[in-house]
């Protein structure tokens, strides 16, 4: 099997402005062997970073959160926890769990045989719910987020007290696992919903044609907690912002592109800026149109988005398009499942999508219709399982 590293802090995508998400090379194929699916990939699970964070993009997800039942306490989360980092230690280096294991979980070798792990990752994190669960208080990094102007949330499809993100390099294997993980989770856990994203492994353009994750921050240090001022259990881990964001793509792809461009403040060709370069090229936010305006528009979402004019906040964007055919009104359900990764969200994301909602010419384009706001913690070693620091601290 092809083992596959977390990125380093090199591995980041480099610094600029650009809209919404990352996306990576796939990692290396087995020598001798042509890959075609990645299925003979592993990304290490145990380390102390979770996986899934800083590692590449796959193209397959889903996201599924977890709400824990009112009879399970401190001790029925830590068993919960126990039998679902078994479960993934095993699943992401492709040994397929067998009925009456200690996990818990069955699965069908079947489902699996020539398919994984394929790159598989599984993400863990918490949300304010756990914390009143296991009667721990949750860090003040937690609080709620922000109402934003324009907002149509539903709250059945926000929030949970335990967020799952499971990525590969095939779908049937995130399948699998999330199937696997959820019969785990019987009598502690009921699922409260699920989302299913895609991305291209070989392109990051999203629906709206744009180019994707040119504004990645290139240091951990902008996305992981550090080790100062904070408790063991996050040392190393981050917080998740999770937005579903419909795209109103009936009226954009009427648009004609100098005005969609004019939107975004890039090129939809290569992603460059409008002042110019390459899509990596700096954006020249001082730089004059014809008549003397701003080549990048006021209200262009780079320019809102900027670190320049939000404090220097920044966040590692990391999703996946969604298409869940018509809506009742026959426009496309389709967008964005939006994760930004930082250290202290009320720093980073909620500063910038307060500037974004009060006139990114964007949000004219775009509805979030779904919110979620949880903390990852640090990962673990051979023998630990996720949160143990938390619930045995």
């Amino acid at each position: 099997m092809a083992v596959e590293h977390p990125l380093s802090r090199r591995g980041l995508l480099a610094a600029g402005t650009g809209a919404f998400v990352a996306g990576e090379p796939a990692g290396a194929a087995v020598p001798g062997r042509a890959r075609t699916s990645g299925a003979d990939t592993v990304i290490p699970f145990h380390g102390p970073t979770q996986a899934g964070i800083l590692t590449r993009r796959q193209p397959y997800a889903v996201l599924a959160s977890f709400d824990l039942r009112p009879t399970v306490d401190r001790a029925g989360v830590r068993e919960l926890l126990r039998r679902w980092t078994d479960a993934t230690a095993r699943l992401t280096r492709g040994a397929p769990l067998d009925a009456g294991a200690a996990t818990g979980a069955g699965i069908d070798a079947d489902v699996l045989r020539g398919a994984g792990p394929a790159a598989l990752t599984v993400t863990f994190a918490f949300g304010a719910g756990l914390f009143a669960g296991v009667g721990s208080p949750p860090p003040a990094e937690l609080r709620a987020i922000p109402a934003f102007p324009g907002d149509e949330l539903d709250p059945a499809h926000g929030d949970g007290d335990l967020v799952l993100q499971l990525a590969a390099d095939d779908p049937i294997v995130v399948t699998a696992a999330l199937r696997a993980l959820r019969r785990s989770a019987a009598g502690a856990a009921r699922e409260r919903w699920r989302m299913r994203g895609f991305a291209s492994p070989d392109s990051r353009r999203n629906l709206m044609g744009q180019i994707d994750g040119t504004a990645n921050p290139d240091a951990v240090a902008d996305v992981l907690v550090p080790g100062a001022g904070a408790p063991a259990w996050l040392v190393g881990g981050s917080y998740l912002v999770l937005r579903r964001i419909r795209m109103l793509l009936d009226h954009w792809e009427t648009l004609p592109r100098e005005h969609r461009e004019q939107v975004i403040g890039r090129r939809l060709s290569d992603g460059a800026p409008l002042t110019g370069g390459t899509e990596h090229t700096p954006a020249d936010f001082d730089a004059a149109g014809p008549g003397g305006a701003p080549a990048i528009a006021a209200n262009a979402h780079v320019r809102l988005g900027a670190p320049r004019f939000n404090a220097g906040a920044t966040m590692l964007r990391r999703g996946w398009s969604y298409d869940d055919g018509p809506r009742a009104d026959g426009t496309p359900d389709a967008g964005l499942l939006f994760l930004a990764w930082q250290r202290d969200p009320h720093r980073a994301f909620v500063p910038v999508q307060q500037r974004l909602a009060r006139g990114d010419a964007l949000s004219r384009y775009t509805v979030h219709e779904a919110s979620g706001l949880y903390v990852a913690p640090s990962g673990c070693l051979p023998g630990e399982y996720l949160g143990q620091a938390l619930l045995e601290g």
